[in-house]
């Protein structure tokens, strides 16, 4: 596989992930209190619990995506450059 291939198979899954990481924040901000009725009546937590495992969530997603996708795309552009 040469270095073009790995940059557009880079760039493309940066920009699915990030999709994905935006569709996520999005949906469950505008859908904050279904999320805690369901949740909240199948495992009885609190909103607060339920708030924080999804800010969680969300902030582990953004660290893998910066060091698996993000990171090695950019890291690939410099290479090539050079």
């Amino acid at each position: 596989m040469d270095i073009q291939k790995l940059i557009i198979f880079f760039k493309w899954c940066t920009i699915i992930n990030l999709a994905l990481m935006i569709f996520g924040i999005i949906g469950c901000t505008l859908a904050s209190d279904l999320i805690y009725n369901i949740q909240g009546k199948m495992f009885g937590i609190s909103r607060e619990t339920i708030n924080s495992s999804i800010y969680l969530f969300f902030g582990g997603y953004k660290i893998f995506w910066l060091v698996f996708n993000a990171v090695p795309y950019a890291a690939l552009l410099i290479i090539r450059k050079e």
